[in-house]
């Protein structure tokens, strides 16, 4: 039932890891959402352990750090909000529906990492526009994959 990821892993459920492109779309979103907040938290702890700061000096927003900081919590926020979209991918594994999902899969994340890395290089008004093309570039992949199984299911 299962198919072997590595030598000691396991999947749950059967998946054919050769065209998987949704899987592994998701897989590099969380992977990304990872690499932020150990970046959070590896300058938190950093800043705690240094005394720099006490540890419940840190808020939400990323107010009161450096410009990087605000940036990074900021693509990290921007990560969460946007999740539910992504679990369009979900719904698509879910229900064995990838072939709406895996045309663009990787494209939608590739603009997802563009996104964040140009939100974490700057704030000026030339890179708020191009990291706005990626965020428009990933709306219209899902709102083609919301026509996809809206036609899917109500047709």
């Amino acid at each position: 039932m299962s198919t072997p990821l590595f030598a000691s892993v396991t999947l749950l459920f059967d998946v054919s890891w050769t065209h998987a492109t949704s899987s592994l779309a998701l897989y590099g979103f969380c992977v990304v959402y990872l690499c932020l907040v150990l970046v959070i938290v590896g300058q938190r702890t950093v800043l705690t352990i240094t005394g720099a700061r006490k540890a419940n000096e840190f808020p939400p927003t990323g107010e009161g750090g450096s410009a990087f900081t605000n940036r990074l919590i900021r693509a990290h926020a921007n990560m969460y909000e946007a999740f539910p979209f992504w679990g369009l991918l979900l719904l698509a594994i879910a229900t064995n529906q990838t072939a709406i999902t895996d045309s663009l899969a990787l494209y939608c994340l590739g603009a997802r990492i563009a996104q964040v890395i140009t939100h974490l290089i700057s704030t000026s008004e030339r890179a708020v526009k191009i990291r706005f093309i990626f965020f428009l570039t990933q709306l219209g992949i899902f709102g083609y994959w919301l026509i996809g199984f809206g036609t899917l299911w109500f047709s």
